[in-house]
């Protein structure tokens, strides 16, 4: 859809100035979440997904995974996750990382249905709302790991660019 032609010098300094720190801001958001919400698995009974989480990991492994030792596991995993993103540093092994994590947290969708819907498939619980938007996560870390070869987003089409 074409703006208004009086819009249209303002429309192009905004998408570029999008185009050239989308990328980053994006990285830096998802950075934010994994510290954050890894840093507060390591405090007990601070985060609110320390128990499903465990009982997860527990459903994983058959119980042989201590609790605590797995909630710290995850927890420095996600920490990890967190700083590489924010520094930007080895890249592809924390794009790694994370897409290795994220199968984990949606399971509880599949393992505890009656904990993460009130009715299945079609409302979430908080718990499963919580789980759900590890798609948008997801959604970004797709688009931030597309430019770990030099790619870029461009406010130009291809067919204008010279």
């Amino acid at each position: 859809m074409n703006v208004p032609r009086q819009l249209d010098p303002i429309d192009k300094r905004v998408t570029a100035w999008m185009a050239r720190h989308g990328i980053t801001y994006t990285r830096v958001a998802l950075g934010i979440v994994f510290l954050w919400f890894g840093a507060l698995k390591l405090v007990p009974h601070l985060s609110p997904a320390a128990d499903l989480a465990t009982r997860t990991i527990a459903r994983i492994t058959g119980g042989a995974v201590p609790p605590r030792l797995a909630l710290t596991f995850l927890a420095v995993w996600e920490v990890l996750i967190g700083l590489g993103l924010l520094t930007g540093a080895f890249l592809r092994i924390t794009l790694l990382m994370l897409f290795l994590q994220i199968p984990g947290t949606m399971l509880p969708l599949v393992f505890f249905p009656e904990e993460t819907f009130r009715a299945f498939p079609y409302a979430p619980t908080l718990e499963g709302q919580y789980i759900i938007k590890n798609l948008v996560l997801v959604a970004a870390a797709i688009v931030v790991g597309a430019t770990v070869r030099g790619g870029r987003l461009s406010a130009t089409p291809a067919s204008n660019r010279q």
